[in-house]
């Protein structure tokens, strides 16, 4: 056996489950339950359109928690993008285990053997793991553009999303483009879905585990998640680039597993420095937001300060925000998926009642 995958297993062995959540009043927690109250009669009065849930936890104890369907609080619910973070969090578990060697690894070591490619080209052969997890290769892929060829819902219609997204061409730079060269940390950054599902494969190669069986061993025992609901590919790949299915109580694990610096109840889940380059700008977004390991670094104004989070994105706006100066994790879920607007709804929850209940 390979000394990583004996010391996954005793990992696994001796981590025992989360212990359940503390509670704490909205006022025990320096929140104001009356801004509380304000918020949860605007999203009941359908301001917030398909919001399904939100959880507060305020230094380590949930302060707010709010179902807003029939689901209530084990349902585990479709976080759409949000599942990228998670991908994230397993590859710096494969790292933590030396079963890869760092970000700066070439994925072709692992998924080379996939092919041959469409469209051979040397810069294809040098894409890195941190490629990858910055949105920043050079594959022509961009799914906010229905034109490229490595839009996600090309991917969708065959079988194998890991070769469509290595049989993808170099993109080019028009005039009007910004190439990596100009480009604020040295990356053109552009939404590709294809690359974060690819990625699920590498740590699969690495690992010589499924996806979800490893998620299970080191990511999900240790923080007491049990019966995630993944997507699948029709060849059997764990999606990790969306889809992954979990109770929002899950969701502020996850939160607070990135604000603790990679411990859950003083136990030791994955290394500080691997949350450390998760949460530290690698590549500029569209919006002009910070991109980490895929992970979104955004800022937030209310009662004119700002606040910096770490957040897990999903589609329709649901979100997962660490905001390690407030000691605050922030659970929103939506349904919302194709209506206009979601995430500038859940942003406005986020500045106009959560960061305004926060009194102390």
């Amino acid at each position: 056996m390979p000394k990583f995958l004996s010391v996954l297993t005793l990992l696994a062995f001796v981590s025992p489950a989360a212990a359940a959540w503390q509670t704490a009043t909205p006022a025990e927690a320096g929140l104001d339950p009356g801004r509380l109250a304000a918020m949860s009669a605007a999203i009941l009065r359908g301001d917030f359109q398909k919001t399904t849930s939100v959880v507060l936890v305020r230094h380590g104890r949930i302060a707010y928690e709010r179902y807003f369907d029939d689901g209530g609080a084990e349902a585990r619910r479709n976080t759409r993008s949000a599942t990228k973070t998670v991908t994230a969090l397993l590859v710096g578990a494969a790292i933590d285990a030396k079963a890869i060697p760092g970000v700066d690894t070439p994925v072709m070591r692992y998924l080379g053997a996939r092919g041959p490619f469409e469209n051979p080209d040397p810069r294809k052969d040098a894409i890195t793991i941190e490629d990858f997890l910055t949105m920043s290769s050079l594959l022509e892929c961009d799914d906010s553009n229905s034109y490229s060829r490595g839009n996600e819902e090309r991917m969708y219609l065959i079988e194998d999303w890991v070769k469509f997204a290595l049989d993808l061409p170099i993109k080019g730079f028009a005039a009007w483009a910004t190439p990596p060269a100009k480009a604020k940390y040295g990356r053109a950054w552009s939404y590709c879905t294809a690359g974060a599902t690819a990625l699920g494969a590498v740590v699969e190669q690495a690992t010589n585990r499924k996806l979800a069986d490893f998620a299970k061993a080191v990511l999900f025992d240790p923080l007491g998640i049990d019966a995630p609901e993944w997507q699948y590919s029709p060849l059997g790949l764990a999606q990790g680039g969306g889809g992954l299915g979990l109770r929002s109580r899950d969701l502020a694990r996850l939160g607070q597993l990135i604000l603790d610096k990679g411990t859950s109840q003083g136990r030791r889940v994955l290394s500080a420095s691997w949350i450390a380059a998760m949460t530290t700008p690698h590549a500029e977004t569209d919006s002009g937001a910070g991109y980490g390991y895929l992970i979104w670094l955004q800022d937030y104004t209310a009662g004119g300060r700002t606040w910096h989070a770490a957040v897990m994105n999903g589609s329709g706006g649901n979100k997962v925000l660490a905001f390690p100066e407030l000691d605050l994790v922030a659970v929103i879920t939506t349904t919302n998926f194709n209506g206009p607007g979601g995430h500038a709804l859940s942003d406005k929850l986020v500045s106009d009642h959560i960061l305004a209940a926060v009194s102390r």
